[in-house]
């Protein structure tokens, strides 16, 4: 485990983003995909069929270790004060008591809600919350791990009830766990153009 040293206290540190997921539709299939005709132009390309019957929502939330990669997630019917309590209780337990936890997230109501609050104060010093600026909620790391799985993986996929997704998501998420992969900003401040002077003095 890799741990940041908190600046001001000097506690080991884990440093996170977290976000939500909501509205991944369970979609049950109308007809049997079909098989691609042998030996054909299209040789091992099926076809399924665009309809499909909605058998409700699921919410995936999740933060990721900026550090290890590891994303620590929940999938649940609904996305309220509660379940992002519950995400909290989830994450404390899983680091040792003097871990401060820095987590990165916008501005959603529930994130600063009385119950949330009420948790925080049952854990002293335990979380430090950075909220992103308004609409600027791509600078959040986990928009960058939901985003380029959210259409190959959710588009055309099929299950037999809602349970199933859940489970399906989950087990996705122990997947990446399995070896899992820290992202490496790029770009750099240094690395910027500088101002124009002349557009400046203008």
């Amino acid at each position: 485990m890799t741990f940041a040293c908190d600046p001001v206290d000097h506690r080991p540190t884990v440093r996170g983003s977290y976000d939500e997921k909501p509205r991944m539709q369970a979609r049950r299939a109308v007809a049997p995909d079909r098989p691609p005709p042998p030996g054909g132009p299209d040789q091992g390309t099926g076809e399924r069929d665009d309809e499909y019957q909605r058998l409700g929502t699921h919410t995936r939330l999740a933060g990721i270790d900026r550090a290890t990669g590891e994303v620590r997630g929940l999938v649940r019917a609904r996305h309220r004060r509660r379940e992002f309590v519950e995400w909290l209780q989830a994450l404390d337990a899983t680091y040792d008591a003097q871990v401060k936890m820095q987590v990165v997230l916008d501005h959603h109501s529930a994130h600063v809600s009385r119950e949330t609050r009420r948790y925080w104060a049952t854990q002293p010093n335990r979380f430090a919350f950075v909220f992103t600026p308004v609409h600027a909620s791509w600078l959040n790391l986990l928009e960058m791990f939901f985003a380029p799985r959210a259409k190959p993986c959710l588009r055309g996929i099929r299950v037999e009830s809602a349970e199933e997704l859940e489970t399906r998501l989950q087990q996705y998420l122990d997947w990446v766990n399995q070896d899992p992969v820290p992202f490496r900003w790029k770009w750099r401040l240094e690395s910027a153009d500088p101002p124009d002077s002349q557009s400046d003095a203008s």
